[in-house]
């Protein structure tokens, strides 16, 4: 039997989401090898993911990492194929017709849920679906946002949670200059919400906030922040846990710095509190009142801090509630699932069913490793995945697929009644957004139903026009 030989050109590659993940995965298989081709799918026409539709619109510095996602686009080994859903319009059988290996980099699109009565209330929301809602995400547009409330609460005390609260405590006309959704703005701005409650169930030394996106809440126009200083209390069992954390001690002080400082008297209120857990969301039809438990920090036999109920509660008066407790990852059609971890199981980016790896099938992104870290950390993981492939494919370890041809997977989707949006119709409406926002001074007004998205993408510029029109 002769041994397996190495995969020679070209080596062909699906990637199965184009967020930051699957850009990074993109990148490294055009750099580690010349004779790959490589192509990108997503289920919406657009591309970029989490940078697009998760960013806050406030954080247009961040959303600059596109610049170099558009430079692997415009890559000819690449080709960009949005609109495709997989185990829609496209299967493990199809990869495997048609590709050498797949890389899966579909994120967690799903939230954690609390598990408390009274979630499902109107007025109870995760913050996953308000980000998607005022960042214009077309599966959220239609999304109900009872922004007729005196006082919201936000479960977690994560970024997302900080990017929520300041959604909710600037002004519209602080929002007007950013990408937010029109939608958004016109709901943002009949909005009667006046303070904002940030709720952790441990202490201030637990909270996940990066120190900058923290500092942000006390640079508010529109807010006022207040801490109690009786919740800044940190027990010793904190204190040696956070030793050589740079950002949670950080943190620290700039939560003592807002608890010291005078309110100014702006038009809204951001408190953060502590210690405390949601028991129960309650109201007549609609959230009217948040049920708090009060949490002490014990110390567990592998040295980590916990939250133990003390018996004690108070009732919160508030109509409006976001859950951000973290994102959740969910299965695939065909590929093995840890429903445990929400993760697809894998060794170094090797998807693994039973323990053993599965030929041709790579993960990256939060699917691989869960929901933590910020957009670059997917530049090391996704380097990593891709790293395994090539490394496979120089073994010989990647199967041969029966219908390598480009054109082969084209047909596979019309077959399959998919309507792929290509990089050519992402770039004309990438570039119809910018030039509507220009005339506002925004960065961009985008699109956010799904048909128009396919239609201006496929609008021929007027000189194109000019040109192939016949003189009558």
């Amino acid at each position: 039997m002769e041994d397996p030989a190495p995969v020679r050109a070209p080596l062909r590659v699906a990637v199965i989401g184009a967020g930051p993940a699957g850009f990074y995965a993109a990148e490294a298989l055009l750099k580690g090898r010349e004779d790959v081709a490589v192509d990108l799918f997503d289920r919406l026409p657009t591309p970029y993911g989490l940078v697009r539709f998760g960013v806050a619109p406030d954080h247009q510095k961040l959303k600059s990492v596109t610049r170099l996602y558009e430079r692997t686009l415009g890559d000819p080994r690449l080709r960009y194929l949005g609109n495709v859903e997989f185990g829609r319009h496209l299967t493990t059988a199809d990869l495997a017709r048609h590709y050498h290996a797949a890389v899966y980099a579909v994120g967690s699109p799903g939230d954690r849920r609390l598990g408390i009565p009274g979630e499902d209330l109107p007025g109870s929301l995760s913050a996953t679906e308000f980000v998607a809602w005022y960042n214009g995400h077309p599966d959220y547009r239609d999304l109900e946002v009872p922004l007729d409330a005196r006082t919201a609460v936000v479960i977690g005390v994560g970024n997302v949670a900080i990017d929520v609260t300041r959604v909710l405590a600037k002004s519209v006309d602080e929002l007007r200059s950013t990408d937010a959704a029109d939608h958004a703005l016109a709901a943002l701005a009949r909005s009667t919400v006046e303070e904002i409650v940030i709720v952790g169930r441990r202490g201030p030394a637990e909270a996940r906030f990066t120190t900058k996106e923290l500092r942000e809440l006390g640079e508010l126009l529109n807010a006022d922040v207040y801490v109690d200083e009786r919740e800044l209390v940190v027990p010793a069992a904190s204190r040696r846990a956070i030793e050589g954390d740079v950002n949670a001690q950080k943190n620290l002080e700039v939560l003592e710095a807002f608890a010291q400082q005078a309110p100014r008297g702006k038009p809204r209120r951001v408190r953060l509190r502590f210690l405390l857990s949601p028991l129960e969301l309650q109201g007549e039809g609609r959230v009217e009142r948040v049920v708090l438990g009060r949490n002490r920090l014990v110390e567990r036999e592998d040295s980590g801090l916990a939250a133990e109920p003390t018996g004690e509660t108070e009732t919160l008066e508030a109509q409006l509630v976001f859950r951000s407790v973290g994102y959740r990852g969910a299965p695939l059609p065909g590929v093995p699932f840890d429903e445990r971890a929400c993760v697809i199981p894998n060794a170094a980016g090797r998807v693994l069913e039973a323990g053993a790896p599965v030929p041709g099938a790579y993960v990256a992104g939060w699917i691989k490793r869960g929901p933590s870290g910020v957009i670059g950390t997917n530049k090391a993981d996704a380097m990593e995945t891709v790293a395994a492939l090539l490394e496979d494919a120089q073994a010989g370890r990647l199967p041969q697929p029966s219908e390598p041809g480009a054109e082969a997977v084209l047909a596979t989707l019309a077959a399959a009644g998919a309507d792929p949006f290509t990089s050519a119709e992402w770039g004309r409406l990438d570039a119809a957004e910018i030039a509507a926002g220009a005339g506002q001074g925004r960065p961009r007004v985008k699109v956010v139903d799904r048909a128009e998205m396919l239609a201006r993408g496929r609008a021929k510029p007027a000189r194109e026009e000019e040109v192939t029109e016949s003189p009558s």
